[in-house]
């Protein structure tokens, strides 16, 4: 969670990293949507969380969780404050539904039509994880780290460390770690390991 100055740097640092970009060129800015919407978002949760007790920032909040929601419908995003840590990658546009109470960790790479929701309470997901395109992850549950979930999943109960995940129900079906399968562009791979 973004709890000062210091950690929005991180965590903006991170974003960029799990984009592949170690600096971000206006042309990069306007180039890819979704990272337009990343960051804005990281602003948010930097005021939501900071600065929410000066009158201005609440003003200057509101303004940006219209943009942000605006550019959301328009991608297709239903992502709250402060569910992800650093190393966020919404890969392309698309339906993405996220529960406020879920928890992700870092470096989530996550493509459309996935939803993570609040059913009889909401997943925690651990560092390093894959969320392919049509994975539904839901329940009072955790995933492990490093974990790369397949295409249409269905998870529904909980999984450790270094595995890949796939059918429905979901079941192990490699004994395969996310970075194993190199899901994950080189600037993440060269600041983990």
């Amino acid at each position: 969670m973004i709890t000062d100055k210091t950690t929005y740097k991180y965590y903006l640092q991170r974003d960029l990293a799990a984009y592949g970009l170690q600096k971000l060129s206006l042309y990069d800015y306007f180039r890819i949507d979704s990272l337009r919407f990343l960051r804005r978002l990281r602003r948010i949760e930097y005021i939501y969380n900071c600065k929410r007790n000066n009158p201005f920032a609440t003003f200057y909040l509101f303004g940006l969780e219209l943009i942000n929601h605006r550019a959301g419908v328009r991608l297709g995003y239903t992502i709250p404050k402060n569910v992800f840590g650093a190393g966020l990658c919404l890969v392309h546009h698309g339906t993405i539904v996220v529960s406020p109470k879920a928890r992700v960790g870092e470096n989530c790479r996550l493509h459309p039509s996935t939803s993570i929701g609040d059913y009889n309470g909401a997943p925690i997901i651990g560092n390093n994880v894959y969320i392919a395109p049509g994975a539904k992850i839901f329940g009072d549950i955790c995933i492990g780290n490093n974990v790369a979930i397949g295409a249409n999943a269905v998870v529904n109960k909980s999984f450790g460390d270094n595995v890949t995940l796939g059918g429905i129900p979901a079941a192990v079906i490699a004994d395969r770690s996310s970075f194993d399968i190199d899901v994950f562009p080189e600037t993440i791979l060269n600041s983990v390991k």
